[in-house]
């Protein structure tokens, strides 16, 4: 008897002592928050708006449009970057997409600039208004209208 209240004694503690662990452990930031912070210490103007759902909304002076979608259940990239600017980008737009990309991909900026300019300049009267292309293990889909120009940069979740 003495030694079942022991053993009860014993699960009493190692529940409480269990319980205390996991409450006094520090919460872990949204990844995709992180990244929203390092590309509003890392770009220069580039503000933080708000976050709906999977999407974190930011500003800048280049872009018409800028978000940074984050992974959901069921999708099959880890992080998107979209962009919106004029029909005929701007050499600050050009940076803007390269530096976000960098750090949302961690890739050399050098690599992400090349990337989107050849898939923004691609589009034309051969190739058409939209553009899907691949680039150092990233997908990327330019479109425009008669008045801009956007493009959606993915990497598969397997890669």
């Amino acid at each position: 008897m003495t030694l079942n209240l022991k053993f009860r004694g014993a699960i009493l503690v190692a529940v409480a002592i269990t319980g205390l662990v996991a409450l006094a452990s520090p919460a872990r930031a949204d990844q995709c928050d992180d990244i929203a912070k390092q590309l509003a210490s890392g770009i220069d103007k580039l503000k933080v708006n708000f976050k709906a759902a999977n999407i974190i909304y930011l500003t800048h002076p280049a872009a018409k449009e800028l978000s940074l979608g984050c992974r959901a259940q069921g999708q099959n990239y880890s992080n998107e970057l979209y962009a919106k600017g004029e029909r005929k980008p701007t050499p600050q737009f050009y940076d803007l997409v390269a530096s976000a990309s960098a750090i949302i991909f961690t890739l050399p900026k050098d690599d992400t600039t090349t990337g989107a300019s050849r898939c923004l300049k691609r589009m034309g009267m051969l190739r058409g208004d939209k553009v899907v292309m691949r680039y150092k293990r990233l997908n990327m889909e330019c479109t425009r209208t008669k008045t801009e120009a956007a493009i959606a940069i993915t990497r598969p979740k397997d890669e």
